[in-house]
C-alpha cells in the first residue's frame, strides 16, 4: 500500500466505485466516498447517503446537509475543513435503514479512512454511527438520549480519537425540539475541537516535580 495519502485516498475511492459487495450498489446511481481534507482533525460520520447524495455522488448535501454547515459555522468551522462520510457508502432503497450485513460489508472502508486520516475527533451523527462506532470500542451503546454530547476516548486500528455522538441533523428536521439539542452539542464539540488544537506547553522542571509528586501520593 502506498504511503502517500492521495494517492491511498485515490485508490480507496476506486474500491468503493467498483464495490459489489452488498445488495445496494444494485440501485445506486452514485457511491458516496466522502470528503474533505486528509489531514482533517475532525471526522463527521452519519448513516448513510439520501436521495440527494445518491445524485450527486456527495455526502450531506440535502436538507440534512444544509442543517449540518449551519451548526458547522455555529462553531466557525467551514465544511471544507472538516471529513464528512457515512457508515455505508451507498443509499439504501427509500431511505430505510442500512440492514446490518450491509454494514458489515462496508464498514470496512470507514475504518481506512480513520486510519488514513487520523482525526483528532470523531462526531458520530445518528444512532447507527453511534452504535457501530462503540460496539468496535468495545464500549456498551444504551440510547443516544443518553449518550449524545459525551466525551468518550476510544481507540481504532490504532488511531486514539475522541468520539462525540449526538444526533443526526435529519432527526431535528422531524423533530425541531431536538434542533436546541444539537445545537448545545456541538458548542461542546467546537469546545473540545478548540481544546486538542491548542499548542502543548512545554513542561517545565516544576511540572515534572509536581506530576511527579502526585504520582507517588
Amino acid at each position: 500500500m502506498s504511503s502517500d495519502p492521495a494517492i491511498e485516498w485515490s485508490n480507496l475511492v476506486e474500491e468503493i466505485v467498483k464495490c459489489r459487495k452488498c445488495r445496494l450498489h444494485a440501485l445506486r446511481r452514485n457511491p458516496v466516498p466522502g470528503e474533505g481534507p486528509l489531514d482533517a482533525k475532525i471526522m463527521f460520520i452519519g448513516e448513510a447517503p439520501g436521495e440527494k447524495e445518491d445524485e450527486q455522488g456527495r455526502p450531506f448535501v440535502g436538507p440534512a446537509g444544509k442543517l449540518l454547515n449551519k451548526l458547522l459555522e455555529s462553531i466557525n468551522l467551514n465544511r471544507n475543513e472538516v471529513f464528512i462520510t457515512n457508515i455505508v457508502k451507498c443509499r439504501p432503497p427509500g431511505n430505510r435503514d442500512p440492514l446490518d450485513d450491509e454494514v458489515e460489508a462496508c464498514i470496512g472502508y470507514l475504518w481506512r479512512q480513520i486510519k488514513l486520516i487520523k482525526p483528532k475527533i470523531i462526531v458520530a451523527l445518528g444512532r447507527h454511527a453511534a452504535r457501530t462506532l462503540f460496539h468496535a470500542a468495545n464500549l456498551k451503546w444504551d440510547s443516544m438520549s443518553q449518550r449524545h454530547g459525551r466525551i468518550h476516548d476510544i481507540e481504532v486500528l490504532g488511531v486514539k480519537v475522541i468520539l462525540i455522538p449526538t444526533y443526526h441533523p435529519a432527526a431535528a428536521l422531524y423533530n425541531p425540539r431536538l434542533r436546541k439539542v444539537l445545537e448545545s452539542d456541538f458548542r461542546k464539540i467546537g469546545e473540545v475541537l478548540r481544546s486538542e488544537l491548542k499548542p502543548s506547553k512545554p513542561r517545565t522542571l516544576l511540572d515534572y516535580l509536581s506530576s511527579s509528586s502526585r504520582k507517588i501520593s
